[in-house]
């Protein structure tokens, strides 16, 4: 009986292991902050833990996706509610996943399954101009950059693998990445990326809020 409230008292007591926050910074090469990058870490030498995915969505909101670019885990289930008083067609031929969500208006009955790992570009087939972007991660730990460029990735303290990706990346993703330590006071790391010139439909010149 003494061993056993012995070992409760040491459970007690004993704090759980602290987590570790990775800091990213993202910038672009003249070194303005950059906003919808992809920030990810992948444990090294171990297979990342299992997590439960969440269900997500993407809006079309005055005719465009809303957000643009998202990042999610592999094995997670996407909608795709269309918010706008016109109907849509979303489609991908990305590699990673191809669909296609007919013309349709309010939100289609089922969800899209995305489970492998990579970059899906999403568009719809009535708006050319209508491009987003969904990346798909293999491991549970990732962030966006916000607008001031930040990213922050709770970890188990450990050695990673860490990389970053944007829409216009100009280099392979693969190129991006860096070993890092992250202990318990937390890790820091900065890109410089090369952007590649964006490729854009023009919006016709009626503009936000048209029935078009």
């Amino acid at each position: 009986m003494m061993r056993v409230c012995l070992a409760l008292a040491v459970a007690v007591l004993t704090p759980p292991a602290l987590g570790a926050e990775l800091r990213a910074v993202v910038r672009d090469e003249a070194g303005a902050l950059l906003a919808d990058a992809v920030v990810v870490a992948a444990p090294e030498g171990a297979a990342p833990p299992a997590a439960r995915p969440r269900a997500e969505q993407i809006e079309q909101i005055d005719l465009e996706f809303v957000p643009r670019v998202k990042a999610i885990q592999a094995g997670t289930a996407v909608s795709f509610p269309n918010r706008d008083k016109v109907r849509h067609h979303v489609y991908s031929f990305s590699a990673p996943k191809r669909f296609d969500l007919p013309l349709y208006a309010g939100t289609p009955p089922k969800p899209v399954l995305f489970d492998v790992p990579g970059v899906v570009t999403i568009g719809c087939n009535i708006h050319d101009w209508m491009v987003g972007y969904i990346y798909v991660s293999d491991s549970p730990y990732f962030a966006m950059s916000d607008a001031a460029g930040a990213a922050r990735l709770e970890l188990p303290p450990g050695r990673y693998a860490v990389r970053v990706w944007h829409p216009r990346l100009a280099s392979p993703e693969a190129a991006t990445q860096r070993s890092i330590e992250v202990r318990e006071g937390g890790a820091s790391l900065e890109w410089r990326l090369a952007l590649k010139s964006e490729i854009s439909v023009r919006r016709p010149a009626a503009g936000r809020g048209s029935k078009y």
